[in-house]
Formats: structure tokens, sequence, C-alpha cells
């Protein structure tokens, strides 16, 4: 089947403000689109945010993503979804899940691929402002 979809919505270790070594595969393979938003919860997890998808009028802040060569789009999710904890050994519980979402990008609407928190977000702190990036140097930020 054709993939039809070549767009990836970040809202985590992936966006370009978090420095992680993982930004520098997304930005090989994907073309930054722009700052972007869709609907959902943010929970501190500790060590990586968790999203959950919301009908609420709460939104994650993130980036935009296109993949650069289509024909190379099913490889580079792969180790996206690897990376996610997506790929996993027999019995084992995914962390996350990639799903379909809709994300509003100056103004327009845009399909695009998001990671989803597949675990338990119980005792979790959630984010409220829905940026993790402004939330973590919110809350490392020396005193």
């Amino acid at each position: 089947m054709k993939q039809d979809l070549f767009y990836l919505f970040v809202y985590g270790s992936l966006r370009s403000g978090f420095h992680h070594p993982a930004y520098q595969y997304i930005s090989e393979y994907f073309h930054f689109e722009g700052e972007a938003r869709t609907k959902g919860l943010l929970y501190d997890m500790g060590e990586y945010p968790a999203a959950i998808h919301t009908a609420e009028e709460k939104f994650i802040i993130g980036e935009l993503y296109k993949i650069k060569n289509e024909d190379e789009f099913t490889w580079a999710m792969a180790q996206l979804d690897d990376y996610e904890g997506v790929v996993i050994e027999e019995g084992e519980t995914p962390l996350y899940h990639r799903d379909k979402t809709l994300v509003w990008i100056n103004e327009r609407e845009q399909e695009a691929w998001i990671y989803w928190f597949n675990g338990d977000i119980s005792g979790s702190a959630i984010i409220e402002e829905g940026d993790v990036l402004e939330y973590w140097k919110r809350k490392n930020k020396p005193t």
C-alpha cells in the first residue's frame, strides 16, 4: 500500500530546541515546516514527556516536519518507531504508539503522525502550558 501521509509532529526530545542527538536524525531526513500544535495533554514522566490525546481544547506545542524524500519515509519512520519504544520484544508493552493526528500550523490544518504515550500517567504532573521545552527550561532553572 502506498504511503500518503509524510508529515510528523514532534513535541519532546525530537524537537530542535532540545539539542538531543536524535534531532540530528530528524534534520537529516525531515524538513522543518514550522511550530505547530495538536489537541492533547502532556505529562512529566521524569526523564521524558507523555502525550495523551484529548478532545478538550487543550493543546500540545511542538514542531511539524515533512519527509525530504518520500521513498525513504517507511525506513525513516521505522527508525523513529524503534527510538520511541514502539518496536518491542514479545511480551513487552510498547511505551508509545504511533497514530495520525490533526495539527494546526500557521492557521491551517495538516494531518501528521504523532507518538502518543501508551503507559500509565497516574500520579504524573501535567504540563499545563502544553510545551515541554518551556516547561523543562522553567523546571531546571537555577534558583
